[in-house]
């Protein structure tokens, strides 16, 4: 395992916009380099040219066994090696279990998909990247490789018509501290970073009111958190060899109401 960031290499999924972009920046700016990985439709390819030459766009979708390994695969012909992988990847409906007035219970189609994107899909990449980190050579205390996983507050805090979305969340809270104990025996650490509001662009498309109306439900800082307040939280776990198995809320003291 690399001290700090420089000469890393990250492979970071969801890395065409948000938390995933804010993440890859923060790698490359600190002296790493990245492996961005989203959907061939996303903005990945112009993201990767504006990050530089230490940074590279690879199409992927997290639930695809060879769309994955294939971004590993470039990951060790481009850079040589694997240092940290960063789980930003996911997606989200809003629905409740049941619409009482239309009589519609929630699609049993996007519950699936939901779950499919947001665990399996983090689950892919970690269970696929665990060969490439543990080739590494051991650092201080036999460090090889640290996974760095997105969950939420809604794994905690659900409102109404998140049974969906929470459920991925509190899936990826729950698995982290049994991946992290099989993957000790390598040297690999497993964290999970749970972010309550943040300014992305899903939030970019809501009206100027309910955003106003978003940030004013958190405590302190009184204001949606920036993406690279989450990205900065990935590097501190990064360099921090004793945090493993732990998940961090980073939501300004929000508690989500109903």
């Amino acid at each position: 395992m690399v001290s700090g960031l420089k000469g890393l290499v990250g492979l970071v999924t969801g890395a065409a916009s948000g938390l995933g972009r804010a993440t890859a920046k923060r790698i490359i700016d600190q002296g790493g380099m990245a492996v961005l990985c989203d959907l061939p439709t996303s903005d990945g390819a112009n993201t990767a040219r504006e990050l530089g030459k230490n940074a590279i766009f690879c199409p992927t979708d997290v639930t695809s066994e060879s769309d994955v390994n294939a971004a590993l695969d470039i990951a060790a012909s481009r850079f040589g090696k694997l240092n940290a992988v960063v789980n930003c990847a996911g997606t989200a409906v809003a629905f409740q279990t049941y619409n009482f007035s239309k009589h519609r219970p929630h699609e049993l189609e996007s519950f699936t998909n939901v779950q499919m994107v947001n665990v399996v899909g983090t689950f892919n990449v970690i269970r696929l990247s665990c060969k490439l980190l543990s080739a590494n050579e051991p650092g201080p205390d036999g460090n090889k490789g640290v996974i760095v996983n997105t969950a939420s507050v809604a794994a905690f805090d659900g409102q109404r018509g998140q049974a969906a979305y929470s459920a991925s969340k509190g899936a990826i809270v729950g698995m982290t501290l049994p991946i992290a104990r099989d993957l000790a025996q390598a040297g690999i650490r497993v964290n999970t970073i749970a972010p309550g509001l943040f300014d992305t662009p899903l939030m970019a498309s809501l009206p100027e009111k309910v955003r106003k109306f978003l940030a004013d439900t958190v405590p302190f800082p009184k204001r949606l958190g920036y993406p690279d307040e989450f990205a900065h939280l990935v590097q501190s776990v990064i360099e921090n060899p004793m945090m493993n198995g732990e998940v961090i809320r980073l939501d300004g003291a929000i508690r989500m109401l109903p």
